[in-house]
């Protein structure tokens, strides 16, 4: 984690310094969020802490923003007013509640004196209640800091914190307007939040560690299969560690694509069920023993329920417990047993294994020169690079991603449990934001966003332009909303949009002339000299793909999921 100096900070401080520094020492550099008349006072703060403030069109996209901002940067922070900024966030802190994404929602409120009284203010519902958001809050939040008693708010917002990044989930702070001036005691901040996990009962881990391994050792044909719990979980490096000490073949699911390094020799592919490639399903579902890390068991990440691994073959590795076939040990936490079966198993007593590299869909030429996905995602195969971070939105980019191979160190980022179309906007600008901020400025940032998901967020690209930063944006324009036209609908209106001259829109943001370049692309031939463009490919200025493809057109995995969705 990084930390700041405190010895400058007075001491005692006020409550708003006080919450803001621990954001700062947790790793976070800006905040995200929309100013209201409850948050102004607080948003004064920022700077002596060493933030940046965004500053996002909506609460939405900054929720949004703050969700890809958190999974670049490992946490990530949110400011809105009360009632009516926070309720506009909603949707994003569910979907990142949903998805194990660490957010600090900080809500400015009404006065205490104001909330005792039940005084009937604006951006209430005139009924004097003023407990009723937060109360929402509860559902799609792992703590809820409320800040009333400034005797208790150092440890209140330690304490909040602190479950943030244990549990991998939003939480939700309450800053009544009196209390952000509050004097506190400051000597907490000379000792940074204890961020590490706990450990599990010794006798239960060594009891749930010799199972496994005798599993194990016993098998002939076992594979690891990381999924979305994994990526969450600030576990990735115990995961690693997994991998490159047994050598076992590992496969990842929709939701754990980019958690591994492709490029490995012992890399299989993508499993998702009937959505696979066939032989990395034959491959997957043929095994004796199956490792899952972090399973999402959702619809779409398992193509509509169609996985056919048998619960007795499957050792599942949650954040919380250990299921071993059918028995289960709660309480166990997966971080410490996977570092313990990684140093501990008998690597000779592994079976030798051969993995042939992971078919790769080819670029098919039908003859026509329009673009096909089947054509377009295995070309971007080969536009990727090293280090991507790539944003792929709920619908046909993110079906389409999953043919495509990864280099090294390649980050990807798509809501495939929560699915709010128009996520990926958002998410692209902290991604973008959280890469700077980490000093990787040099990675490109790739959006792939289809048309109808574009239209519902796309006031985001004026705070990209306003902060400066540089995206490669493919909007993929084929007349409407392609996910719902394979589930029911193909020639529904209702799955149809009003087109827009895309083109332009970085323009009408205000963005200045050699600041940005827009394109229109039509054709195959368009697509690969644009990806061989090597101005293009460095990323200089933001730049904007109007790519054109056919209506009833889709990603041979959205066929398939969508089909058994539509079931």
């Amino acid at each position: 984690m990084t930390h700041i100096r405190t010895s400058a900070l007075k001491i005692p401080v006020d409550i708003a310094q006080y919450i803001f520094t621990r954001l700062h020492q947790m790793g976070i550099r800006s905040i995200h969020g929309v100013p209201g008349d409850s948050n102004l006072a607080s948003l004064d703060y920022l700077p002596n802490a060493g933030l940046k403030w965004v500053g996002n069109v909506n609460e939405l996209n900054a929720g949004y923003a703050a969700d890809g901002y958190a999974r670049v940067k490992g946490i990530s922070a949110l400011i809105t007013t009360f009632g009516v900024g926070e309720l506009s966030a909603v949707n994003a802190i569910a979907g990142a509640y949903a998805e194990n994404v660490p957010i600090v929602h900080i809500v400015g409120t009404p006065s205490r004196i104001s909330q005792q009284e039940g005084l009937i203010l604006h951006a209430t519902l005139g009924n004097g209640k003023y407990n009723i958001f937060s109360d929402m809050y509860r559902q799609i939040s792992c703590a809820i800091g409320e800040l009333r008693d400034p005797s208790v708010a150092a440890t209140v917002i330690d304490h909040t914190l602190q479950q943030c990044w244990l549990k991998s989930q939003p939480v939700y702070i309450s800053l009544p307007t009196d209390m952000v001036k509050q004097k506190i005691e400051g000597e907490n901040l000379n000792t940074p939040i204890d961020l590490k996990h706990g450990v599990n009962d010794a006798a239960e881990e060594d009891d749930v560690v010799g199972v496994i391994l005798n599993r194990l050792v016993a098998a002939k044909t076992p594979i690891i299969l990381v999924d979305g719990g994994a990526r969450r979980s600030q576990m990735l490096e115990t995961v690693h560690l997994l991998i490159n000490k047994t050598r076992l073949p590992v496969f990842v699911t929709p939701m754990g694509k980019g958690a591994v390094d492709e490029t490995d020799e012992n890399y299989g592919g993508l499993y998702a069920g009937d959505g696979s490639q066939p032989e990395v399903q034959k491959r997957v579902e043929s095994s004796d023993l199956v490792l899952m890390i972090g399973p999402v068991k959702s619809d779409i990440n398992t193509a509509g329920f169609s996985s056919k691994i048998t619960q007795q073959k499957v050792i599942e590795f949650y954040g919380t417990h250990i299921r071993v076939g059918y028995s289960s040990y709660i309480g166990i936490k997966m971080r410490d047993v996977l570092r313990r079966i990684s140093n501990q198993v008998d690597l000779s007593k592994l079976p030798v294994h051969t993995n042939p590299a992971p078919k790769i869909v080819k670029e098919h030429n039908d003859g026509s020169p329009n673009i096909t996905h089947t054509w377009f995602w295995s070309k971007v195969s080969s536009f990727l690079k090293a280090n991507d971070i790539v944003i792929t939105e709920t619908g046909s980019p993110s079906f389409g991603i999953l043919d495509t191979k990864f280099p090294k160190g390649v980050c990807t980022l798509s809501q495939i449990l929560w699915g709010s179309i128009g996520y990926s906007v958002g998410a692209c600008q902290g991604a973008a934001l959280a890469a700077r901020d980490s000093g990787d400025e040099d990675r490109r940032i790739l959006l792939f966003v289809g048309d109808g998901s574009f239209q519902l967020t796309c006031q985001e690209i004026s705070t990209i332009i306003r902060l400066g930063l540089k995206p490669i944006i493919f909007i993929i324009c084929n007349e409407g909303y392609t996910t719902e036209r394979f589930i029911h609908g193909m020639h529904a209106s209702y799955n149809n949009i009003q087109p827009w001259l895309f083109k332009n829109i970085i323009k009408a943001f205000g963005a200045k002339e050699g600041f940005y370049k827009s394109y229109q692309v039509k054709s195959k031939d368009g697509v690969t000299k644009l990806f061989e463009d090597k101005e293009f490919n460095e990323c200089n200025v933001l730049q904007l793909v109007e790519l054109h493809m056919p209506k009833d057109d889709a990603p041979r995995a959205l066929r398939v999921i969508a089909q058994a969705l539509g079931k």
